[in-house]
């Protein structure tokens, strides 16, 4: 691979990496203080709670371009000890075209969805638009069907058996 394009990629890698720690630590600072409000002053600040669950969702869609980055997803290989290793490349690379097709396709249909709630003008909470919270959906399907491009130009050589 061209030097240029890995060290794009390794910054690429970091940017992930530090989005997903900014994203849990700012989750574990606002539970702690929701925790301190309710036992302190008996009860605690109103957007945090909708706000940790649109937080969850940001860190779980990070998360899954991590997993999809490392080639870590779940994944069924009760046939991979039974074939040959070349076989099991051809499967594996269908498995990431197809991947890549399905996540494509999911990205689509969520910017549509995002589309959807502007154009509405819906409300998540506190006055934040319901849009702003769920652009991770098309953006997080977009990055994992790159990374599953990625990984059918070059699959990984680890976990072949």
């Amino acid at each position: 691979m061209n030097k240029r394009i890995a060290g794009v990629l390794e910054f690429i890698n970091r940017l992930e990496d530090w989005f997903l720690i900014l994203v849990l630590a700012v989750m574990v600072v606002l539970a702690i203080a929701q925790i301190f409000y309710r036992n302190i002053f008996g009860e605690g600040i109103v957007w945090i709670d909708p706000l940790l669950r649109v937080l969850v969702l940001w860190v779980a869609m990070a998360g899954a371009v991590v997993a999809t980055r490392t080639d870590n997803h779940i994944r069924i290989d009760f046939f991979t000890r039974y074939i040959s290793e070349r076989f099991h490349i051809i499967i594996l690379r269908l498995v990431y075209v197809f991947s890549m097709f399905v996540c494509g396709l999911i990205s689509w249909h969520a910017v549509r969805f995002v589309q959807m709630d502007y154009e509405y003008e819906t409300i998540a909470f506190s006055h934040v638009p319901a849009w702003v919270t769920e652009l991770i959906i098309p953006i997080g399907f977009f990055l994992i069907a790159v990374r599953y491009l990625l990984l059918f130009i070059s699959p990984p050589d680890k976990g072949i058996r």
